[in-house]
C-alpha cells in the first residue's frame, strides 16, 4: 500500500484547525501535526519533513503576514515540500511572491473553497503531485493588476504607433514620413516612450532596443486583441 503523504497544518482558529485536520485525513493524507502559530509550524516542519504543508496567511501575533512568510521559508528550506496557502481574502502581493518563489508544488486558495470538500482534496493532491493551484478569484485579481500595471498600457495611441515602427527598425526620419509628422514630434514621442517604459539614459543599454523588446513581448498580442 502507498504510504499517506505527511501533512503539517498551521491555522490559528481552533475550530477551523480541527475541521481541516478531519477533512485532510478523510482525503487520505496523514496530518502529523496541527499548529496554531508560525513558530511552532516551522519547528514541526523541521521535525517531520512533511510532503505537504497547509498554512493560513495571517497568524499570531500580528495576524498580518506570519503565515505566508513561514510558507516562503518552507519553500526555500525544504524544496521537496509542497505548500498550500489558505486566505480569507485575496492577498495579491503574497500570492505573487508564493507562486514566483518556485514553479510547481504550490497552491493559494480562499478559505471559502474548503466548503467544497471534493475541490479542496483535489487541490491538495494536485499540489502534492507538483502542480500549481490558484483560486479563480486570485487569478482574476492578479490578471487585473497585471493589466493595470503593464507599462505599455501607459502609452498613447500615437506613441504605440511610433514604437511599432521602431520595432520595424525604422529611423526617426522614416517614422516621421510614415506618420506624416515632423521629426521633432517623433523625437518627443520617443522620449515619452522611454520615460513611460522606465528606461532612463544609460551608458550600457540602448534604450531604443529595450523599448522594442518590450513591444515584442507585449505589444503585438495587445494590438491583436
Amino acid at each position: 500500500m502507498t504510504t499517506p503523504t505527511k501533512v503539517v497544518l498551521a491555522e490559528d482558529s481552533a475550530l477551523l484547525r480541527e475541521g481541516l485536520v478531519r477533512l485532510i485525513r478523510e482525503g487520505g493524507f496523514e496530518v502529523v501535526e496541527a499548529c496554531h502559530d508560525a513558530d511552532s509550524f516551522l519547528d514541526a516542519v523541521g521535525r517531520h519533513r512533511p510532503g505537504l504543508v497547509v498554512v493560513d496567511v495571517r497568524m499570531p501575533p500580528t495576524f498580518t503576514s506570519e503565515g505566508i512568510v513561514a510558507a516562503l521559508q518552507v519553500r526555500t528550506r525544504y524544496p521537496d515540500t509542497a505548500v498550500l496557502v489558505l486566505s480569507q481574502y485575496v492577498e495579491e502581493q503574497y500570492a505573487t511572491e508564493l507562486v514566483a518563489s518556485r514553479a510547481g508544488g504550490v497552491g493559494y486558495l480562499l478559505k471559502d473553497r474548503v466548503a467544497d470538500t471534493a475541490e479542496f482534496i483535489a487541490a491538495l493532491r494536485e499540489v502534492t503531485g507538483g502542480g500549481t493551484v490558484l483560486d479563480p478569484e486570485v487569478v482574476l485579481q492578479l490578471l487585473s493588476r497585471a493589466r493595470n500595471t503593464d507599462p505599455l498600457g501607459r502609452l498613447t495611441p500615437r506613441e504605440r504607433e511610433v514604437l511599432g515602427l521602431m520595432a520595424e527598425g525604422r529611423t526617426n526620419a522614416a517614422i516621421a514620413a510614415a506618420l506624416f509628422i515632423g521629426e521633432g514630434a517623433v523625437e518627443k514621442n520617443v522620449s515619452s516612450i522611454f520615460s513611460k517604459l522606465d528606461l532612463p539614459p544609460t551608458d550600457q543599454d540602448h534604450r531604443r532596443v529595450l523599448a522594442v523588446l518590450r513591444w515584442l513581448d507585449h505589444g503585438t498580442t495587445r494590438s491583436e486583441s
